[in-house]
């Protein structure tokens, strides 16, 4: 496939080269003019009745089965809304109720922080005696047994790029008696993701990073079919409610996935986000993983040749690594906010990596080979040594 089209539907500043969808996308030009339209003629003209007449009230769940299509969820299993943090808690709490006789929650030592903040949070409150697990990301499958509850891993290593294989985890999981929780954060819009054909039980993730929706956009939870019906939402909000609008005192769950939205719906995010995701209407996942693949692989060749003091810490084997490429780097920190100070935009990831997201639907050869460059002028010629460099930032 061309990309030159998907490029031309993004806002890159002039000059720049951007290596960091991993964290947060570029602006989708939709997105604008969606988001100025809402302001306008929905917020503006409608102001309360936009909940019934612009279809509001419905986002949640009709944005949530485009994001489905996406991460091969049926439709009906996917639902939008709140954060990350939030639906990792709401998650792993359902999940932990299904397996009461159990007390472990199996991670790995890759897990993005958050998510190991937001369990080691709930089993404080719970009082139950339940532990945190954590091994090395290849122990994972060895480490199930008859005391895990929940096998809960990010797909894609937020540092390192290593990615983990659903399926035979899942499957593994499962005859170890465990559910599933799987965080797709940096795997959505990065590469082909089959929840259903791998028969996970849980899934989330957010839409701001390759899915391009925005700071802050909203987070997504996956209920497989076969637990929607029954699953107990931890987070009762008033959004979950069978009947929010009858204002009863009591909670009783609405009905499959609708149980698990908490929070009124974020409407100005969504608007960014359905603009955001109108670009993959345009293009195949599979064709965006075999170009994110060719363009690594370049990325990774070039640094090496150039930049003989990196080393690669992502896995060689494109097979087992996301769309992201890590290099680790005694002076990461203050190299890599030259390459920024020079219009190459990456991020810092402690203590010493220098991370790249390769995004195909902005990025081409050029980009990476350019972007190689100015890395070898940056650390072969020591630029990054100088003060302002060292100087920390609150975001990395």
């Amino acid at each position: 496939m061309d990309f030159t089209r998907t490029r031309s539907l993004f806002h890159l500043p002039e000059g720049m080269i951007y290596l960091d969808g991993s964290s947060l996308g570029p602006l989708p030009l939709a997105a604008r003019e969606r988001t100025l339209r809402l302001l306008s003629d929905e917020w503006g003209e409608m102001l309360i009745r936009g909940w019934n007449d612009a279809g509001w009230m419905d986002a949640p769940a009709r944005l949530g089965d485009r994001i489905g299509r996406l991460i091969g969820a049926p439709a009906g299993t996917v639902v939008m809304g709140d954060t990350l943090s939030i639906k990792v808690y709401q998650a792993v709490a359902a999940a932990l109720e299904m397996r009461p006789e159990r007390r472990v929650i199996l991670s790995d030592h890759g897990n993005f922080p958050s998510d190991l903040y937001m369990v080691d949070g709930l089993l404080r409150s719970l009082f139950r005696g339940h532990e945190l697990r954590l091994v090395a990301p290849e122990e994972v499958a060895s480490a199930l047994d008859e005391h895990v509850a929940v096998l809960m891993l990010t797909e894609v290593d937020y540092r390192t790029g290593r990615k983990h294989d659903m399926a035979p985890l899942t499957e593994a999981a499962h005859a170890a008696g465990a559910l599933t929780v799987w965080d797709l954060a940096h795997s959505a819009g990065a590469l082909p993701i089959d929840l259903s054909g791998a028969g996970a039980d849980f899934a989330v993730g957010c839409t701001y990073k390759f899915l391009n929706a925005g700071p802050g956009a909203p987070a997504f939870i996956y209920v497989a079919p076969e637990h929607i019906g029954h699953v107990r939402p931890a987070l009762s909000g008033w959004l979950g409610h069978e009947a929010p609008f009858a204002f009863d005192l009591d909670y009783r769950s609405g009905p499959g996935i609708e149980r698990m939205r908490v929070g009124t719906p974020p409407i100005i995010a969504f608007a960014a986000l359905e603009a955001a995701l109108d670009v993959w209407d345009e293009v195949s996942i599979s064709d965006v993983r075999v170009r994110s693949i060719e363009l690594a692989e370049l990325f990774i060749a070039e640094v090496e040749k150039r930049c003989p003091a990196l080393e690669l810490v992502s896995p060689r084997s494109a097979e087992n690594r996301g769309s992201q490429v890590s290099f680790r780097f005694e002076h990461a920190y203050p190299a890599m906010q030259a390459l920024i100070d020079r219009g190459v935009i990456g991020d810092f990831r402690a203590p010493d990596v220098m991370r790249f997201g390769i995004t195909p639907l902005y990025l081409d050869a050029g980009d990476l080979v350019r972007a190689a460059e100015t890395l070898e002028e940056i650390v072969n010629g020591r630029l990054w040594d100088r003060p302002r460099y060292r100087e920390r930032r609150a975001v990395t």
